[in-house]
């Protein structure tokens, strides 16, 4: 039986949620309403999100507040969150038997996909432990700052193996951060519950392949394991959340924020950006490792995450047409709204994105300029609750999936409701099925020789370097 997840650990944490999508694809079982809820709920929840969906919207926004809130950890046990213990229960849900390799490092969600095709699992060295607290306005991230300082020394007295990515975005969160403080970590060593699968799982010799998105974010450095980043990857860009922009200001204006502009601490360096990018310290301790129990190590090494989805996609196309499926049906996941199992069993092409910013939406917008024509396009999208800067409109996605040769669609979206989206969560999973009904086996893992051909034929295609 697999051990409990731990109360600290947040439902909407892109790491935890993708390595789950993943592990019940190993189990030969799907990821219905991001793992949060079992199957049998989903039509009374499709019932209170249709509710929440018409309520007034300052009700929507508490919505979000309060149910975020309530996965947030008081201060006063934070002493309490252990990342061995979160890394314990990772482990644990993958079925326990012999693979080829392993892939460990930065969260992607296209890297799920290639990971499930090859049979593979991933270990991250980043998780979310959200903060229970009040009183710090989301547009004051000076405060928010001061607030964090003790609380930051508990959590990492505690955990002496991570380091702390203390993560404020008022653009993205906005509606979260008002309850909540977001402490990111990042592992520094495999530690021993990783160490123990990796020994147990991979095969004698086997390959473990270092994931290294190298996206840097300003930061404030408050001690050798202790960062402070204001802002993140999405819709504004660094420049505007430290100087400020017409958008920015229109923005907050709009949230009738007393700022035309955020006052951030002073930056003071670049580190990993504190959701995606990889801190280099556990590269050192992998490689450790390898040596000692003779592993090979290979390192994949991009600068954006959305840099491996093109790639991803494409290597389904390619396999889809060798497993003698002649449509092409593009399923657009966003964030952590996404379904390894469902995308195989249609026979359909994954193409991930971080979010449902306009950098997004002109990442799959590149993609479709450059290849040919798609009879099916469904695009499914994270709502979050707030009318960001750089929010891509519905208008745009539909624009979008409308490029489709036969049907385009919008997989579980209220399109009135957006991104005010509370339902979309649980109707993804059930639209997806019923819009893709093309239904094919689960074939038996490729071979890592498959990937080392694709790479071969499409070498300098893709802007991801395979070392």
């Amino acid at each position: 039986m697999s051990r409990p997840k731990p109360a600290y650990v947040a439902n909407f944490d892109s790491a935890t949620a993708m390595l789950q999508s993943l592990a019940c694809f190993l189990r030969g079982e799907d990821f219905p309403m991001l793992g949060v809820l079992p199957l049998w709920m989903g039509p009374g929840m499709k019932l209170v999100a249709a509710t929440v969906n018409a309520l007034p919207k300052f009700a929507q926004e508490l919505v979000y507040i309060f149910s975020g809130a309530m996965e947030a950890l008081p201060v006063r046990r934070l002493h309490e969150a252990k990342t061995d213990r979160i890394a314990e229960w990772l482990v644990d849900l993958y079925p326990l038997r012999k693979y080829p390799a392993l892939m460990l490092g930065s969260s992607n969600g296209a890297l799920m996909h290639l990971c499930a095709l090859f049979g593979i699992p991933w270990l991250p060295q980043t998780c979310l432990v959200p903060v229970r607290r009040t009183g710090v306005h989301p547009d004051e991230p000076e405060q928010e700052l001061a607030w964090a300082r003790e609380p930051a020394q508990v959590f990492l007295q505690e955990n002496p193996d991570v380091q702390l990515h203390h993560l404020c975005d008022p653009n993205q969160d906005r509606l979260m951060i008002q309850r909540m403080s977001y402490f990111r970590f990042k592992r520094l060593r495999l530690g021993r519950a990783y160490e123990q699968f990796i020994e147990q799982a991979l095969e004698p010799g086997g390959t473990l392949f270092i994931v290294d998105c190298q996206l840097q974010w300003p930061t404030t450095r408050l001690g050798a394991r202790h960062v402070f980043q204001f802002g993140a990857l999405g819709g504004a860009t660094p420049e505007e959340y430290f100087r400020g922009s017409k958008d920015v200001e229109a923005y907050l204006k709009r949230y009738r924020s007393p700022r035309t502009q955020w006052v951030a601490p002073p930056s003071n360096g670049q580190s990993p950006e504190a959701e995606w990018g990889l801190e280099q310290s556990l590269v050192e301790d992998i490689r450790r490792f390898a040596q000692q129990h003779g592993y090979r190590v290979r390192t994949v090494t991009f600068s954006e995450p959305e840099h491996m989805s093109p790639l991803v996609a494409d290597l389904y196309a390619w396999w889809n047409q060798r497993r003698g499926i002649t449509e092409r049906r593009l399923f657009v996941e966003s964030f952590i709204v996404m379904e390894p199992y469902w995308t195989i069993r249609t026979g359909s092409i994954p193409f991930w994105m971080v979010f449902n910013m306009e950098p997004s939406a002109r990442a799959l917008e590149g993609y479709l300029d450059q290849r040919e024509p798609f009879d099916e396009i469904g695009i499914t999208l994270f709502s979050h609750g707030v009318e960001s800067s750089g929010l891509a409109s519905i208008q745009r996605w539909r624009g979008l999936a409308d490029r489709a040769k036969a049907r385009g669609t919008l997989i579980g979206v209220d399109e009135k409701a957006y991104p005010r989206d509370f339902g979309v969560f649980v109707r993804y999973y059930y639209d997806l099925r019923k819009q893709f009904r093309a239904r094919y086996s689960i074939p038996a893992p490729l071979p890592l020789a498959e990937l080392e051909q694709f790479l071969g034929e499409h070498e300098g295609r893709y802007a991801v370097i395979w070392n």
